[in-house]
């Protein structure tokens, strides 16, 4: 007996394996947290990062930004410190915002991320790297506020 669609069917399951949007090899290992970003400098950029800690001790790190500049890249870091006391160092490069959306994984666990001082921060674009647009504290709770 035959299975016309069989073949087709074990076609489509494979496609969608490797051009869905999203999947990742990384599995996830406990609860995200939602991490506020507020905006700097009178950008208009704001919005929020999710932390979600993985396997092997790493951290998903996904910035989701309103009111972000069109047409540019915009460079975000992990760094110490907090927002009102950024060190300038990059501790951890997550991958550029592009149309107010980032993923990268970072190879560090989101217990170290959030039992010490350490901050989100966007940049206004690869040409104008100075400027903070907007920055959020990882705190224990996801929200603002002194550690």
């Amino acid at each position: 007996m035959k299975f016309p669609f069989a073949k087709a069917a074990i076609a489509a399951a494979v496609t969608l394996t490797f051009i869905q949007p999203g999947l990742t090899a990384e599995k996830a290992a406990g609860t995200p947290m939602t991490v506020q970003i507020g905006e700097q400098n009178g950008s208009g950029e704001s919005g929020t990062a999710k932390l979600t800690p993985l396997d092997g001790g790493k951290t998903r790190v996904e910035i989701s930004l309103k009111g972000e500049s069109k047409n540019m890249t915009q460079p975000a870091h992990i760094h110490d410190g907090s927002c009102a006391s950024l060190d300038p160092k990059p501790k951890h490069g997550l991958d550029n915002i592009v149309n107010g959306k980032s993923t990268t994984v970072v190879p560090v666990s989101m217990d170290e991320l959030t039992s010490g001082r350490n901050a989100i921060n966007v940049h206004k674009s690869t040409d104008d790297i100075k400027t903070y647009v907007a920055c959020g504290d990882i705190t224990a709770s996801g929200k603002p506020g002194k550690k």
